[in-house]
């Protein structure tokens, strides 16, 4: 979804996002990784996944965004994250509600899309993806009594790539 873009801003730098990282560096293109405000670790994991910039939500790269694709859940990141002629695609399951903004700023060829549902080919085809770009998920594994602890971790930033409960 994110067309032809060659900077691709990752809002929300978690399990999704770094494996979709891998993806965009393997096609050559840019990535840029947004993080919660002080995310050091992320943005030096974003780095290490072969980020050519890294840093907080609040601050801008030098140069715009072809696509910023949204994991996290803060609508009001939609209206100003990319150029004129660029996309945003929402990717998170929930979102608080995008602000108003005005209509000059999709006037100026913007795309607001939304991921909501991948179908069965959609998998297939990613998983034939994994193969030729070599995806390695970084993953921190939690018993299922400590489901609690691994929702609080996500919700805290403390944790890298994706949590994983297991028996």
């Amino acid at each position: 979804m994110a067309g032809e873009g060659r900077r691709i801003g990752l809002y929300g730098f978690g399990a999704a996002a770094h494996i979709i990282a891998q993806v965009v560096r393997w096609l050559s293109r840019d990535v840029l990784a947004f993080t919660r405000s002080g995310d050091h670790t992320g943005q030096g994991f974003a780095r290490k996944l072969g980020a050519c910039w890294a840093g907080a939500s609040d601050e801008m790269p030098t140069e715009e965004l072809d696509c910023a694709i949204i994991y996290a859940l803060v609508g009001a990141w939609v209206p100003a994250a990319v150029r004129k002629g660029g996309r945003v695609v929402c990717a998170g399951i929930h979102m608080s509600d995008i602000p108003s903004f005005p209509y000059s700023l999709l006037w100026q060829e913007r795309q607001v899309l939304s991921v909501a549902n991948l179908t069965r080919n959609d998998g297939v085809e990613f998983f034939d993806l994994v193969s030729k770009v070599g995806i390695v998920a970084e993953t921190v594994r939690y018993p299922l009594a400590h489901t609690n602890e691994a929702l609080s971790d996500l919700r805290a930033g403390r944790l890298q790539g994706a949590a994983v409960l297991a028996p």
